[in-house]
This record gives structure tokens, sequence and C-alpha cells, in this order.
């Protein structure tokens, strides 16, 4: 896999794994624990969805792979040295006690390779198309295989050490009631979106991406289980101490110094639009004395005044010094008294009239103004930080095998003994 599409890979994989947080987040707010479960699932899972269609959403480019130009041979040879399996009962991976197959996943890559190839500027070659195929095997069967840690990881937390048949009882309710929320809440959203109002039509539509309503079913049971195990293992509302706000604010005070910032009315006569030094000198003495005897700058700022705010009376509002074209007008901006009206200021604009409305001085924002920010900063570090520690524990809880084991941090290559243990018969 190119270093390019491994990192694509990767950020997939982070925003699913966020959207689950932010899932598991807004389900404190429902009442009952059915409630919070379903809401959890449902927008886990619908981000999920959107995520794993949107992998591979700008197509190739020039007849190529997704990515900025088209793959080199290198990358090709690369990819191809473990392909797609071409027998659908051949097992791609083994994660605990459960196992992917290559016909898990191969009708959702070929629908979603011809999605790509008709969107193409130009025809794929023959090797291209192997290419994208491999890469987007790849892409599912790792996303299934983080999905099979978590349900395993989760089916582990409930039943520990107890035995084989206690697992697969824990397993069976669990499953049941993933079942009865399928039917609850999801099955009603796929009525919805294929506008048809039975499950034969519904197998049918998903058929035509490559899916169906069976698999559909197991991914909705895998991702209730996985992200169940999500939802525990991960703090929704980290405790912040008032301790560690400080600590914070002290560690990081250069970022929240702030420059002195100016409000003020201002007239132009640039010398572009006066048509010269002279006629610039002559209109802009004449608004001066207008404003300074008729008592407003901004009724002839409107009027007559060349700057761009002129249509709003000339008000600036708050500018932090020194981000100014003008250094001339930056200097005066800063240093006139407040209320009064500067002397003319030259500078390779034109000329210009200032009068300082507010300024404040340049200083450190306050920790009272600062907690609540941050007091969510350290709550997202401290989400961030289990969120590492749950999928390095993760790790260590359920053993992986993989044709692909180098993309899963501790996975091994599959062997006939892994394939032998997870055939149904292998735990009578």
């Amino acid at each position: 896999m190119s270093r390019r599409t491994r990192k694509q890979l990767q950020k997939f994989d982070s925003v699913r794994f966020i959207a689950v947080v932010l899932g598991c987040r807004f389900a404190m707010s429902v009442s009952t624990l059915y409630r919070k479960c379903l809401v959890v699932i449902f927008l886990a899972f619908f981000a999920g969805v959107l995520v794993d269609r949107s992998a591979w959403s700008q197509g190739p480019q020039r007849g190529g792979p997704p990515g900025d130009q088209g793959p080199t041979q290198e990358e090709i040879k690369r990819a191809l040295e473990v392909g797609v399996p071409e027998d659908p009962a051949e097992v791609v991976a083994v994660i605990g006690q459960s196992r992917i197959l290559a016909g898990d996943l191969v009708p959702r890559v070929d629908a979603r390779l011809m999605e790509i190839v008709s969107r193409a500027k130009q025809p794929p070659s023959d090797m291209e198309i192997q290419y994208i195929r491999s890469v987007i095997f790849r892409s599912l069967l790792n996303q299934s295989i983080q999905l099979k840690i978590l349900r395993e990881s989760f089916l582990l937390s409930q039943v520990a050490t107890q035995t084989s048949d206690k697992r697969r009882d824990a397993e069976r309710k669990l499953e049941s009631r993933a079942i009865q929320m399928f039917q609850e809440s999801e099955l009603p959203r796929l009525f919805k979106r294929y506008n048809v109002f039975t499950v034969s039509e519904v197998d049918q539509k998903l058929r035509e991406t490559g899916g169906s309503y069976e698999s559909t079913r197991l991914d909705f049971i895998d991702q209730m289980l996985a992200h169940l195990y999500r939802s525990e293992a991960i703090p929704r509302d980290p405790a912040i101490a008032l301790v560690e706000i400080r600590n914070y604010y002290d560690d990081n005070i250069d970022q929240y110094r702030v420059k002195a910032q100016a409000r003020w009315e201002q007239l132009t006569a640039s010398l572009e639009k006066s048509g010269g030094r002279e006629q610039a000198i002559e209109l802009i003495t004449a608004m001066g004395r207008e404003a300074y005897f008729g008592g407003s700058m901004q009724a002839v700022a409107k009027l007559k005044s060349h700057e761009p705010f002129a249509g709003r009376g000339g008000v600036h509002d708050w500018t932090a010094r020194g981000s100014l074209a003008s250094t001339k007008l930056d200097e005066q901006i800063f240093s006139l008294p407040i209320g009064v009206m500067s002397e003319v200021i030259e500078d390779e604009v034109g000329m210009h009239i200032v009068r300082v409305l507010e300024r404040k001085p340049a200083g450190v924002k306050s920790i009272s103004e600062l907690q609540e920010d941050i007091r969510e900063k350290l709550k997202q570090e401290k989400i961030e930080a289990a969120i590492k520690k749950v999928t390095s524990e993760m790790t260590l809880r359920v053993a992986v095998w993989s044709i692909y084991h180098e993309d899963i941090p501790g996975a091994l290559p599959l062997a006939d003994t892994q394939l032998a243990r997870s055939r149904p018969d292998a735990s009578k």
C-alpha cells in the first residue's frame, strides 16, 4: 500500500472514531439507557456509513486511482502482491473468535469500483483497475477488523474469563437486543431512504450497491457491540480540576497575550481619485473643516471620503496595533488623544484625518474569561488519551491475524492453525 493511501485510510478511521465519541457524548442528554444506546448506535452507524461512502468519493484522477497523480508501477506491484482473493469462502482475517471472509467484502468492493470507474475522465487500464480494487478491499478489510476488535473487546468485558458457553449466551442476548434495535431504528430509515415498504425491496436496493439486507443487519450488530464498548471505555465528560486549568493557562500564557486595539473614524482623500497631491490636500482640508465645524466626521465621510469604509461613516472597528498597511496611520491612531481630530496625515495612498473613538491597551486575557475554553480543550485531550489507551488495550486483549497484518498494530499473518481455529466446528 502506498504511503499516501495509508495516510488516507488512517484519516478515515480517525473521523469514524471521533464521530462515535461525539455520538456517545450526545447520548448523555437522553434520559433512559435504552434511548442512550439507540442514539449512540444510530449516530455512530450513520457517521460510519458516510465516512465509508466518502472514502473514495474523489474518484480516480487522469484514469488512475484516487490521489493527485496515478500510482507508480512500484506502488501497483506492492498493492497486488496479496491482491483480492477470488474464493469468496477464503478467510482473510481472524479476530479473536470472529472471522472475515473475502465474500463479506468483495460485493461492496466491486460496487464501489464500478462507481469510481464510471466517474473517471479516462478509462483506467486493467492494471490500474486491479490496483484500485486491491486498495479498496484493503481499506474495507482494515475497517472491518477494527470493528470486530471492538466487538470482541465488548464481549470480553461482559463475560471476562467465564466459559465459552457463558460467552455464547451473552452474545446471543446482546445480538437479540441489537436485532430489536435494528428493527426499530435502522430498518425504518432504510425504508425511508429507498422509498420502499418491504424487506425484500430493501434487500434488492442494497444489492444494487454491493450489499444485502442480511449483511447490513449483521453490520449493525457489530456496530452496536463495538460502540457500546467505546461508550463504556471512553469518558464522555471527564472532570477537570481548577488546578489543571491554572497550570494549562500558565504554561500557554504567550498565546493569550493581546496587542493594543483601537476604533476610529477616518476621512481620506486619495491621490488617485483626487487627481494629484495638491488636489488631495485641498479636498481633505475642506472635509476636515466641514467635520470640525459641523461636528460629524461620519456624515462627511459618507458623502466625500475616498477610503473603503466611507459607506459606514469611515468607522473602523477594533483593529490590533501593527496590522495596518500604513505605518503612519498606525502610529497616529495609537498615540493621539481619544476624541481629538488629527492633523492631516500623509502616506503613499493620500491624505487622511482620523479621530480615535476607543482604545484597549496591550495585555493578557484573564483566566476567568478563558476558563471554559480551557476546560473544554482539556476534556478533549483526556478523551483522546482515553481513545489511545483503549486502542492499546484492545490490541493486547484481542488476537488478530490478517492477510494485511502489517496494517494493524500487533497483528500476525494468517496461518493454517489460525484458520483451523476459526472454523465453526473448532470450539466443539
